[in-house]
């Protein structure tokens, strides 16, 4: 069975109750778990913090061992050399998430850090983008 890590940063807990108009009405825990039962056969782990060290720490905890990992790092995408330099060292692969399309909202969030330590990134399509990178990880 293969395992994906799902890996969330900051705010990314309001997934349903903050800005729905831009992040959507559904929380993650319904994500995780509609992503569970689309794909029976994959082991798939979450993890959220609102904390750099925390996260940095799960990638580095999952990173060695897992198939691939699915992270969305939230304001940290745009700010965290850590963060970039922790998905630069382990092996599995990585797909970048956001749910709204980064490059239609403020100029500072034009560009992630994170993105050159990727696979790819998916923006713009809501909480379908954990499930399309899912799919990408699994191909």
């Amino acid at each position: 069975m293969k395992h994906i890590e799902i890996i969330n940063g900051p705010n990314l807990n309001l997934t349903g109750l903050r800005e729905p108009e831009v992040y959507g009405k559904v929380t993650m825990d319904e994500c995780v778990g509609a992503l569970r039962k689309q794909f029976p056969e994959v082991e798939i782990g979450y993890f959220q913090s609102n904390v750099e060290g925390e996260l940095v720490s799960r990638i580095q905890q999952v990173g060695f061992s897992c198939d691939g990992i699915i992270v969305n790092l939230g304001g940290y995408s745009h700010t965290s050399v850590a963060l970039r330099d922790a998905l630069l060292a382990v092996p599995a692969p990585k797909v970048e998430v956001h749910l709204s399309n980064i490059f239609a909202r403020e100029e500072y969030r034009h560009h992630s850090l994170v993105t050159s330590a990727c696979r790819g990134m998916i923006c713009g399509l809501g909480l379908q983008g954990y499930s399309f990178a899912l799919q990408a990880l699994l191909a």
